[in-house]
């Protein structure tokens, strides 16, 4: 997509005007650097989380699972 019909296309989506699928939605994540579920998160703190544990290795990720499954 070239850069002035994606500008257009952004500001519809800024607007309300049109929604992204799915493909778009990922063009865009890869683009800003976040994961896809970014765009589903409700709230700040959640999108600073989903951002945060993207960075982690599996191990990683897992051993935190685990160790907010165990304090709950």
């Amino acid at each position: 997509m070239d850069e002035g019909s994606a500008s257009g296309r952004m500001n519809h989506y800024e607007k309300g005007r049109h929604l992204p699928d799915i493909d778009m939605l990922k063009k865009i994540a890869t683009e800003l650097g976040v994961p896809l579920s970014y765009f589903f998160c409700e709230d700040e703190l959640s999108a600073e989380l989903v951002c945060l544990f993207e960075l982690l290795d599996n191990e990683s990720k897992l051993k935190l699972i685990k160790k907010l499954r165990t304090n709950n």
